[in-house]
């Protein structure tokens, strides 16, 4: 059983790396969202490339570097966690919601922006596309809600703590 004034030396080194929990969690999630995506949709489902303007050729030379970066963010992530783990200052609640805001993030920016705006890309070619946008952006709103969420929770635990401390 641990002691108080442990738990509280635990809480002030989660305080103390709050932000690098969110952004390992952040940069965990949009590496985890990005993988599943070029995974499912890209390589299993063929349902379409990160850029669908030219050929297929570029459209697989696109998803190469898509998920080239996808990896990039997972394993500073990753890196990340191990170094908050080696401090004893893992805030698994703010973590995940920065792993949330990264997964809805990414998502709600790649059904919006890429999809609508950029046209780069469709999530799959259909005549009824607007059915596939509903629940993919609509998903990815209730993900990055659920991650802020967590993250507001935390920041007001860090604020209290902070305040009856200092």
């Amino acid at each position: 059983m641990r002691s108080n004034a442990t738990e509280s030396s635990n809480l002030s080194t989660r305080i103390t790396y709050s932000s690098r929990n969110l952004w390992s969690g952040f940069l965990a999630g949009i590496g985890f969202i990005a993988f599943v995506d070029e995974v499912v949709f890209h390589q299993l489902l063929h349902w379409h490339h990160f850029y669908d303007k030219s050929s297929s050729a570029v459209g697989l030379v696109s998803d190469g570097l898509f998920h080239a970066l996808n990896w990039f963010a997972t394993i500073a992530g990753m890196f990340m966690v191990s170094d908050l783990r080696r401090r004893n200052a893992l805030w698994p609640k703010r973590w995940w919601g920065g792993m949330l805001l990264g997964v809805g993030g990414f998502q709600l920016y790649d059904g919006t922006i890429q999809h609508k705006w950029m046209r780069i890309h469709q999530i799959r070619y259909v005549d009824n596309v607007f059915v596939y946008d509903v629940v993919w952006n609509v998903s990815a709103a209730v993900i990055l809600i659920i991650g802020i969420m967590l993250i507001v929770q935390t920041g007001r635990l860090a604020k209290r703590e902070t305040e009856r401390d200092g």
